[in-house]
């Protein structure tokens, strides 16, 4: 444990360079954009020449430790080889350092929350931050909950670093610092502009694996001393993760700059475009320093040189230090007005005007695409038919028809979520409603009965050292985990997948995902994953931990989310309040059916429409119980041959033959033979009995 410290030891000044360049990176950056030259205009408060340079310093605090945090984080449970499965000495310090950017991470996200005040109020720190005001701001300002939300997060994680002593612990650790990254994307340029469905998206696209990608990097280059093998095998674990990391930067970062920028001549002749291309830049160039330590470091690794790797590697680590304090520098940056902007009252609550009047040419040609929406299920098309090649080169079968579900079920996610319907969703509820049923009950079944687990066991490969272990030892561990187990039983499936719908539509969370793109994305999430769960149970074919459900139990799970479903829309079909009223009511919809009136018909989509795959399901059912039964029968009819074949008689043959004789006996004794002879090796009936 000490050499690896001490390893660590040395490589730390190399990330104070790093930061020392981010630093420098976001001061030119911050001078150049206009925002650090302290100009206050007459008659206007003033926050002070210390707010306008520590905010940004506190917001580069709050991104370098998350970045930190999360990769070592990452190293600890990917990097990291495993000892008896529970963490090895290496991946044990590797979680023990996380705590402590953790926990410098809370820091800088508590200075960020009181110098974000201070420049909103335009007084200085000292002045503005008071208890009240710092409940105000974190209780009723997007901004101020955004990082409240992202310090309490790292401080968790820091408590978990501290307690944690298994993997699963620092798993847990690694996925709530992702999540802690999230609240800050949507705030800012991109949740301010216009399409901010599509910037945010994007920018959650951008961040999430920049942040995986060179948090990674940094973990191997400063912990990355170990036994000789173990560096180059994390680096061979870690290079299709910055490849996945690098083409998803590059995507949303395309889409990102041209949401924010009216036009490319902006990229030119704006001061914010010319901070965007130097990040560009900087990327690029990242990559080509990825590609080098690909073609020629992870050679040089496997003969034991690690010089290469540590020479590339600082580079990148240095170019990421200033692409971070770039991004910093943007995000004070005033930007151009974007392309999709305005100022009517419907483009600041949708992100985009009000569409026209509902039309078949509008659904179908009016689409409103998400990044995220769209990456996700276009990503698990390009995987599983990846999955299906696998197979066929190595000679194997795959059902065609599990292939076209699969499809299927993507095809549908992206209808759903980035088609008209996306469009007219938060504008109608009953398009919003057909939307609910294509997500929670199409595209599940669809994919459930893809089998995506089983293609997955059945193309990936084993992993050869247990001491690592792979993707496929990962999904094995997961469904046979304990909150897999929890999460797959019966009640808790059909309460996820029904008492989930009661929750969104009684409760104020459905109006919060129409003005929240943040909650908007978690409930899509949110209606798939609890459809999934759900079918996966009743007619799933993929191996899970807990034994599979009896055929009538299935059916009976079917029939009560059956009338529970029936029951919410005969409810919303009855109510004469208004679901989500304040929303619908500010947005001033002026055409097409009234507010009651399109609730009502949201209620009867949910009461009708959502039946039909219910009684598909039913049918499904009885169709896999009934080859279930032949199945079976198959196999006695096969063990009976063998035993016929082989002169042993089988357990079963046997015990057919015994009731047989039963039988025949109780026939004798009705028929008043006297008493019926003694079936052999039954024990003979006691003397006088």
């Amino acid at each position: 444990m000490r050499s690896v410290a001490a390893a660590g030891g040395r490589r730390w000044p190399q990330a104070l360079a790093g930061l020392g360049v981010a630093l420098g990176a976001m001061a030119a950056m911050l001078w150049y954009g206009g925002a650090a030259r302290h100009e206050p205009l007459p008659g206007l408060p003033d926050a002070g020449a210390v707010t306008v340079w520590a905010l940004p310093l506190a917001r580069l605090g709050v991104q370098v430790f998350a970045v930190t945090t999360i990769g070592l984080l990452l190293a600890a449970v990917v990097l990291s080889p495993r000892q008896e499965g529970g963490l090895s000495a290496v991946g044990y310090q590797r979680l023990r350092a996380a705590g402590w950017t953790a926990l410098a991470w809370f820091f800088s996200a508590v200075a960020t929350l009181c110098y974000t005040l201070s420049d909103l109020i335009g007084a200085p720190v000292a002045e503005a931050v008071t208890v009240t005001s710092m409940e105000n701001f974190i209780l009723s300002v997007n901004l101020g909950q955004a990082f409240a939300l992202t310090g309490g997060l790292a401080f968790v994680v820091f408590w978990i670093c501290r307690l944690s002593l298994r993997p699963t612990g620092a798993t847990l650790a690694l996925v709530l610092a992702l999540l802690a990254v999230v609240p800050p994307v949507f705030t800012g340029h991109a949740a301010s502009a216009g399409d901010h469905q599509i910037a945010v998206s994007s920018m959650l696209l951008h961040v999430i694996p920049v942040t995986l990608w060179v948090g990674g990097l940094f973990a191997l280059l400063v912990t990355g001393r170990g036994q000789p093998g173990h560096l180059a095998m994390a680096v061979h674990r870690f290079s299709p993760l910055a490849t996945a990391c690098l083409a998803a930067v590059t995507f949303s970062g395309v889409i990102s700059a041209f949401v924010r920028l009216p036009t490319p001549a902006a990229f030119v002749t704006n001061r914010y475009g010319h901070i965007t291309l130097l990040k560009i830049g900087l990327l690029v160039a990242i990559g080509l320093a990825g590609l080098l330590q690909r073609r020629s470091a992870m050679p040089a690794l496997q003969r034991g040189d690690r010089r290469v790797f540590v020479r590339v590697a600082v580079v990148e680590v240095l170019l990421f230090a200033a692409a971070v304090g770039a991004a910093v520098a943007l995000s004070r940056t005033e930007a151009p007005r974007g392309q999709a902007e305005g100022d009517d009252l419907a483009t600041a609550m949708l992100g985009f005007p009000m569409p026209p009047p509902l039309t078949v040419g509008e659904m179908i040609f009016g689409w409103l695409p998400d990044p995220l929406l769209l990456a996700a299920p276009l990503t698990a098309a390009g995987c599983y038919l990846a999955g299906v090649w696998r197979l066929h080169r190595r000679g194997d079968r795959w059902p065609m028809a599990r292939t076209a579900a699969f499809l299927a079920g993507c095809v549908v996610v992206l209808i759903a979520a980035s088609s008209g319907l996306a469009r007219y969703g938060p504008v109608l509820f009953s398009v919003h409603m057909v939307q609910h049923l294509l997500l929670m009950m199409v595209a599940p079944i669809l994919m459930v009965l893809s089998a995506p687990v089983t293609l997955a066991l059945r193309t990936l490969r084993k992993a050869q050292d247990p001491a690592w272990p792979g993707l496929r030892e990962w999904i094995q561990g997961l469904l046979h985990s304990r909150y897999a187990m929890v999460l797959t039983h019966p009640i808790v499936a059909l309460t996820i997948y029904v008492g989930s719908m009661y929750v969104m539509y009684f409760t104020g969370i459905f109006e919060i995902a129409l003005r929240s793109h943040a909650a908007h994305l978690a409930m899509v999430a949110h209606f798939f994953a609890g459809g999934y769960l759900f079918f996966w149970l009743v007619i799933g074919v993929d191996p899970g931990g807990r034994p599979k459900l009896s055929a009538p139990i299935r059916i009976l799970l079917v029939l009560i989310s059956m009338i529970l479903h029936a029951i919410l829309g005969l409810v919303i079909m009855q109510s004469t309040e208004l679901l989500a009223g304040n929303w619908f009511t500010t947005l001033a919809r002026d055409w097409g059916p009234t507010l009651l009136d399109d609730q009502h018909t949201a209620g009867g989509i949910a009461w009708s429409f959502g039946e039909i795959p219910t009684v598909l399901v039913i049918i499904i059912l009885v169709r896999q119980w009934i080859q279930a039964d032949e199945r079976e029968q198959r196999r006695l009819d096969r063990a009976a041959a063998r035993a016929e074949a082989s002169g042993v008689e089988d357990a079963h043959a046997a015990y057919n033959r015994m009731l047989a004789q039963l039988a025949q006996s109780d026939r004798g004794v009705d028929a008043g033979e006297g008493t019926p002879p003694r079936a052999a090796g039954t024990p003979a009936p006691p003397p006088g009995g």
